[in-house]
């Protein structure tokens, strides 16, 4: 991931067209003209050999012929010449290039990015609308008219879909800071632009369309770090698209690739919508309303039909209705006439005058169980739709002025009788929708904008023991069925390797003939009533499907009779299948148990994919399962629970006890790093584990592997916890203590340790006594992605002692620094063990340089640094120390 240069693609000062042509109706016409008659205020130069003017334009025969280097090279040519064009452009001094020509093929593309980076140069393209900068008057596209202004970025992979909705936006009054057409994405894409524009001061959100994620890595570390600080909306089709391939397990064949983009999105706290309507709308109502502080929803209307519309849509999207106070009906009872609806929704009779919508209204923003509260108004002959909403705007400025900011939404029915409402609605920065269903939906979400930002800033419960794993034992597993060239684990493999990462197992044995059987039935049989039977075979994966699997044997007899049926029927259904044998175990009977499965596949898109559910042998015809990436921590693994219709019957009914949570999402957050730290790993499940009030066991597992060496995995889009860079040390003068990564669950214990800072210590740290500690603050300290950024804590017991931490780049290469020590253990060398170990690890990631500023006044730290071999130089006039630490390769 990179930003550099993206500078001069988003907010260049001078602009060249190569291929600007005079010929009518042509991309270079367009282009040419479109460049000139928006306001751009930089210079713009065309580039054509065969025209030495266009349109009365100086035109010059190539970009080594112009009188300065351009920022932006903008480039409409036949596809051939792309990269040559990309060559000359770099050579010339431009740094960054929009490649509107379609046609550029895999060679071509690669020929052209081969020509770019000598120079950094950034291509945006090929095949693409272009770019627009409203902000700056800059329209390097053909698209057929010029947006308005404003202040929403949208990204779109389509370039006929820009041009609808430039449309659809301005007969709206919609404005845009940037458009950018990414066509193909043979350099800049989704991830780029989102870290770029995550610190944009022009724009308030980012919209996207988006038909293909090409970098699931950056974009969810771009993505997570752009919504912490506004709204992303993205509009993904191909929701119903299966994955079309042959799965070994029911965990590859259930996982869709629409699941995949869905546990993507919802990792970087992304909101999507289903339309392009929900788009804009979601933009407009994230933007204007205030933050929810809650989730319960209050509708007042002056016509009752319109309130169950919204009351149905409502709880058809699992939304909840205010259950209004006894003082704040008795306020409304005052308020309105006899024949109000006593309930919400808020029924105030068709014939309410302005002054009903007042008071109702006032009521209503007072009311401390409404969270958001949704007016709408239906015309009438016996009142004004236009005074109601004046009314109604003026109580919402009167409570906004009282500091009672409560999120507020319109719908005003019906066509031309309601335009005039609608526009005092925007003109007050109201929310505004045609219909009661869009209302709502734009009430939803916001909810589910709340949720997503909740659940990024969410300490989830702590489980430290959970990454405490036998990672050898499983490669040993891995590796001796890889060395075997056998890819797919027996029953009795796959049990072991997963309790090599401490998920309960039933107890399995071998047996190569029936007669073998019999006897192990027979050991079994003295501590349990019944045993099963599978057979063995790596070519049979789903057992039942061929009478491999026999239940409830009570008798050695039994037993050996069964395997004996067993091996005659499968040489009739599979008679090429090797049968390595059969397994035995004891009969596992809890009553009332529920089966589930847990299990993982390669996603095309997000590589390693998680899947929960319902199990046994109908979970393809229930799927009833969720997604999410690994690695996983408790919260995620509880989430990932919530989204089934099993997590219901999970929590008990009636006289069935609720079973033991935690324990099923311990096994997800173990079974999420067998998967994250064993790449052999390609599909995975467990199917059934049984669950109830004594916990959970694993009755059977698949697995499915291949040689990472010759068939690489899909990388993981989220970095797991780096285990690797743990050490446990003794300080003199402090004693044992244990350096590692910084952890979510750390944040309790984050918070504990600011209080052992003391304001003069937090000045030297953060260039201020009193930096914001609230949630939010510990919350973003504690929750990083291992990817960009990194932490590393010094811990003794519970308590954090010292923190060293960086923040790299976007494109990796430099990286800030920061350290700061408790002060009641200063001196005592922790802040140099810590930095020593941020450096270490800065050298193993490649980075090239460490920086930071320090405070001139703080002398302990420019000592440290210049002890660690960094070089400061003092920053004219503002007592700030610049320092930089060059950094080698690691060995």
């Amino acid at each position: 991931m990179t930003i550099r240069n993206l500078d001069k693609l988003l907010s260049p000062r001078s602009v060249a067209l190569v291929g600007a042509s005079p010929e009518p109706h042509t991309v270079g016409s367009i282009v040419a003209r479109n460049l000139t008659s928006s306001g751009f205020a930089g210079p713009i130069w065309f580039v054509n050999p065969r025209h030495s003017e266009i349109d009365g334009k100086q035109c010059f025969p190539s970009l080594a012929d112009l009188p300065e280097a351009p920022d932006l090279v903008v480039i409409v040519t036949p596809p051939t010449v792309v990269p040559k064009i990309i060559a000359e452009a770099g050579a010339r001094g431009a740094r960054a290039a929009v490649v509107i020509t379609a046609g550029v093929t895999r060679e071509l593309r690669q020929a052209a990015l081969d020509a770019a980076r000598p120079y950094c140069l950034r291509i945006q393209g090929p095949n693409g609308l272009g770019l627009i900068l409203p902000h700056i008057g800059l329209n390097a596209s053909f698209s057929h008219r010029m947006p308005l202004a404003g202040d929403l970025a949208f990204l779109s992979q389509s370039g006929a879909l820009i041009t609808a909705v430039i449309d659809w936006a301005a007969s709206r009054g919609i404005g845009f800071s940037q458009v950018l057409s990414l066509g193909d994405m043979a350099d800049v894409d989704f991830g780029d632009l989102l870290d770029y524009l995550a610190g944009d001061v022009t724009s308030r959100a980012i919209l996207i369309y988006m038909e293909q994620m090409t970098n699931a890595a950056k974009f969810v570390s771009a993505a997570r770090r752009a919504s912490r600080a506004k709204p992303v909306i993205v509009l993904k089709p191909g929701r119903n698209a299966t994955a079309a391939k042959a799965a070994m397990s029911h965990t590859g064949a259930l996982a869709g690739a629409d699941a995949a983009y869905n546990a993507a999105f919802r990792r970087a706290g992304v909101l999507r919508v289903k339309e392009l309507r929900q788009l804009f709308d979601a933009a407009e109502i994230l933007s204007a309303a205030p933050t929810l502080t809650g989730e319960h929803l209050t509708m007042l209307t002056n016509g009752g039909g319109a309130g169950v519309l919204a009351a149905d849509e409502l709880a058809d999207l699992g939304g909840r209705l205010t259950d209004l106070p006894a003082e704040t009906i008795a306020k409304l009872d005052v308020a309105l006439p006899k024949t109000w609806s006593g309930a919400n929704p808020v029924d105030i009779i068709g014939d309410a005058p302005p002054e009903r919508y007042a008071n109702a209204t006032r009521i209503l923003l007072e009311d401390r169980a409404t969270d958001a509260l949704l007016i709408m108004n239906c015309p009438t002959a016996l009142a004004s739709s236009e005074a109601a909403a004046e009314v109604v705007v003026r109580e919402i400025a009167d409570s906004k002025a009282k500091q009672r900011r409560k999120v507020v939404l319109t719908n005003w029915l019906g066509d031309g009788a309601a335009e005039a409402s609608r526009h005092l609605f925007i003109e007050a920065g109201i929310p505004t929708f045609e219909t009661p269903e869009a209302a709502v939906e734009g009430f939803m979400q916001l909810v589910r904008y709340r949720r997503a930002q909740d659940e990024l800033m969410q300490v989830p419960p702590s489980a430290p023991e959970a990454l405490n794993f036998n990672a050898a034992e499983a490669d040993k597993i891995l590796h001796g069925a890889l060395a075997a060239h056998r890819y797919t684990l027996s029953e009795i493999e796959a049990k072991h390797l997963l309790a090599s990462y401490g998920i309960p197992v039933v107890p399995t044995e071998i047996a190569t003939s029936p007669a073998e059987v019999e006897s192990k039935a027979r050991d079994i049989l003295e501590f349990h009533h019944a045993c099963v039977i599978k057979i063995l075979s790596d070519d049979i994966t789903h057992k039942s499907d061929v009478g491999g699997v026999r239940l409830a044997l009570t008798t050695p007899t039994e037993a050996r009779v069964a395997a004996e049926e067993m091996l005659v029927n499968i040489a009739k259904l599979r008679p090429k299948a090797v049968i390595r044998g059969f397994t035995v175990q004891a009969m596992i009977e809890r009553h009332g148990a529920h089966e589930l499965i847990l299990g993982a596949s390669e996603d095309a898109t997000v590589g390693p994919l998680m899947m929960f559910g319902a199990g046994g042998t109908a979970v393809e015809v229930t799927a009833d399962t969720s997604h999410a990436l690994p690695p996983l921590d408790l919260k995620l693994a509880y989430q990932m629970m919530r989204e089934t219709r099993a997590f219901k019957l999970l929590k008990g009914y009636r006289d069935r006890p609720a079973a033991d949570i935690e324990a099923i999402a311990m096994v997800l957050v173990r079974l999420s790093y067998l998967v994250a730290r064993h790449k052999e790993i390609r599909e995975i499940d467990i199917n059934p584990l049984l669950a109830d009030e004594n916990g959970v066991i694993a009755l059977d597992a698949r697995v499915a592997i291949a040689d990472p060496a010759e068939k690489p995995r899909k990388p993981l889009s989220v970095r797991p916890y780096p285990v690797q860079w743990e050490r446990t040390e003794k300080i003199e003068g402090i004693g044992e203590i244990t350096l590692r990564p910084i952890r979510p669950d750390d944040e309790p214990q984050y918070e504990k340790f600011f209080t052992f800072i003391t304001p003069e210590d937090l000045r030297m740290r953060f260039f201020t006594a009193a930096p914001e500690r609230t949630l939010r603050f510990y919350a973003r300290m504690t929750q990083i992605d291992y990817a960009r950024e990194m932490a590393f804590t010094a811990v003794s017991g519970n308590d954090i002692l010292g923190v060293a931490r960086l923040i790299s780049d976007p494109d990796c290469r430099r990286a800030e620094f920061a350290v700061i020590v408790r002060s009641d253990i200063k001196g005592k060398g922790l802040g140099y063990r810590l930095m020593q170990h941020l450096v270490a690890y800065a050298r193993a990631e490649g980075l090239s340089e460490l920086y930071g500023d320090v405070l001139a006044a703080n002398t302990t730290m420019l000592k440290l640094c210049r002890e660690l071999g960094f070089k400061a130089e003092l920053d004219d006039g503002a007592d700030v120390f610049h320092v930089k630490l060059p950094l080698a390769p690691a060995d």
